[in-house]
Parts: C-alpha cells; structure tokens; sequence
C-alpha cells in the first residue's frame, strides 16, 4: 500500500481468540493512526486500490494503519476449528481494543466498510476515549429483517455444503456493489468501465478462489445475527462521516442509522456523504470519498496545512441538489422489513464547508 510495507502481528483476544493484524507505517512517528475493518467477502486487502489512489497521498503520507482481517477471512485461510465459536458483531468491535492496547496506539480514526463499518461503529460506543474520529462506509444499524434471514438461510446451508456457489457470489456482490445487474449498467457509462468491470471480476475471482467458504460463512451468519444499535448509537461521542452510495443495497438503512444519530447525537458531529449514480463507492468513486474524508481529518483536527482539493462549480451546484431530495430506490433484503417515510437532515461538515451528498 502505497510502497509501504507491512507489519503482520497476531492479537490476542478474550473472545475473538486472536486478530491477524496488519501494520502499514510507524505507529510511533506518524500524526495519527487508521484503524480499518473490512466487509463481507473481503480481507484488509481490499483496502488497497482506494489507499493507493492519489487522491489519498495528503492522508496516507501522515498516517500509520492498522487494518484489521476477521478471524479466517484472510487470502487461503485454513477451516476454523470445529470447536471455535465464531465472535458476534459485538464481540468483535469490544475486542478491538485489545489491538490498540497490546499496540500501545493511544487512540484511532475508524475506517470501516460494510459488516466492518458495523463493527467500527460498536468500537466507538464502547471505547468512546480511543476514536478521534469514525468514517463508516455503507453502515447498517438495524437487525436483519425477516426477508434477509430468509435468504441468509439458503446461502449459509449452500455456502457449509457446496463452497462458493452462484447463490452466495450473487448475494455478497449484492450486498457490497448494489447487483451484479446495476453495477454493470453504470460501467457500460462510465469513463473507467474496463478498470470497474476489472473490479467486480476480482471480488468475484477472490470469493471463488481465495476467501475460505465455511469462514466466510460464519462471517455472513455472525452480520446477519446482528443486534440493532441505533438505540443506543449516541453512546458515539466523536465526529462521525456516514457514506453511502444512492445505488447501495444498504443505501435506506444508512438513512435509517443517520436519522437516528441526528436525532440523538450532536448534530455539528454528523456527516453524510450520499454520491449519485454509484452503489460501491469506495470503489467507484475514490476520489469523492477520499475528499470527504480530508474534509473529515481536518475537521477532527489530526491533518492540517494541506491544499483542499478543488471542487468544480458544477459539482457543488450538484451536491446542493443533492442534499434536496432523498431518491426512491428498489428495496434491498433489508428494507423489506423497514420503516418507510424515513427523512435525513440536512449533512454538515464537522469543522469544514460543507462536502455531503457530493452528486456526480
């Protein structure tokens, strides 16, 4: 990442047994550090093509990272033993302190994507003193509903019995690119449709030839039985950066979750950055993100005297729209058993002009 290299450790811990940890830069000498957690499907690898944009280099030239694998999703992982009890959601974000302490890492900006930005989020309600700052991308904070449990039990049956399997595949692209059906349509439009049809064929080609089948599964049943959280979410005392994309199958339960935070948190802490057009953006549009995020580090005080990237008239006439209106999108699995009518207040930028809903 970036030309760093990086730093493999194993982290012990009460429930989770044990993290592998991968340390990129000098938690010692660096202005700050990024603690990353991974999605579905995924391992801290999948971080790699947004730390590398250049759109990054303000960030990733000031900070050390510690990304975080989940127990067994790493590249060619072997079988979890039959007597582990894979960790709940819960579990997972308490024990990430373990990492910090057994690091000596005072305290962090979370970086979490997807069931890790879930896992991020509870981190940062119970060790409120070790988050500076959290940036939670495509963020659900309800329990599945009974249309996700339903589907959950076919691919976790398929997914112990067969391996990776057409079911399974179509499922986790869902759920981190929108469907394999949308994701494909925006590429045919786009500018950069070979490196984003590159981009789904490698998840698929990970999830066929290098992420562990039972792990992962595991992994699915562990997010699918997940407590909800917005009632308790003000437990969260840092500034938060919300992130969706309109296109996202959790695009309405990142609604639902920042509703709840602008209802009983402190308002000047919340963001939310909604791009048009995109259901993954931390891989379709790194460079939005990586904007808001810049935004976001100045905001909570941990970069300074950097150049603020330059944002066109027509781009900002369009994140203006953007924030006017909330669009009408099919339901995900999810949103089946959710509330409808659900509004967003308007998004501030903490400490920054304001960069939400940034419309493409």
């Amino acid at each position: 990442m970036s030309g760093q290299s990086e730093e493999h450790r194993e982290i012990s811990a009460p429930r989770v047994s044990k993290f592998n940890v991968y340390i990129q830069g000098d938690l010692k000498h660096s202005h700050f550090t990024i603690l990353t957690v991974h999605d579905l499907g995924c391992n801290h690898k999948s971080w790699e093509p947004f730390l590398q944009h250049e759109s990054m280099v303000n960030i990733t030239s000031r900070c050390a990272f510690i990304h975080v694998d989940i127990p067994g999703q790493e590249d060619s992982a072997p079988k979890l033993p039959a007597d582990y009890t894979f960790p709940s959601m819960q579990s997972l974000g308490e024990d990430l302190v373990c990492v910090l302490d057994q690091l000596d890492v005072k305290n962090v900006v979370g970086l979490g994507e997807g069931a890790g930005a879930n896992i991020l989020a509870r981190f940062a309600m119970v060790q409120p003193n070790r988050v500076l700052g959290v940036c939670l991308i495509h963020c659900t904070g309800t329990s599945a509903g009974f249309m996700e449990s339903l589907k959950d039990k076919i691919l976790g049956w398929k997914l112990e019995h067969i391996g990776m399997n057409p079911t399974a595949e179509s499922y986790l692209v869902l759920h981190r690119f929108g469907s394999s059906d949308t994701f494909k349509a925006e590429f045919e439009n786009a500018n950069d449709k070979e490196e984003l049809n590159g981009v789904l064929q490698s998840y698929q080609e990970a999830l066929r030839s290098k992420i562990n089948p039972h792990n992962l599964n595991n992994f699915v049943q562990s997010f699918m039985k997940r407590s909800n959280i917005t009632d308790s979410i003000q437990k969260i005392k840092c500034p938060v950066l919300m992130v969706t994309g309109d296109q996202a199958s959790f695009n309405h339960t990142v609604h639902t979750l920042y509703s709840a935070m602008s209802q009983k948190m402190d308002k000047g802490k919340i963001e939310l950055l909604e791009v048009e057009g995109v259901a993954n953006v931390l891989e379709e549009r790194p460079e939005k993100l990586a904007e808001s995020f810049l935004y976001f580090c100045q905001g909570i005080g941990v970069v300074g005297g950097v150049p603020m990237p330059r944002v066109s008239r027509t781009s900002s006439m369009d994140a203006e729209a953007g924030r006017a209106a909330m669009r009408n999108r099919s339901m995900s699995m999810e949103e089946a058993d959710q509330p409808k009518g659900i509004y967003s207040t308007s998004p501030t930028h903490v400490g920054s002009p304001p960069k939400a809903n940034i419309a493409e």
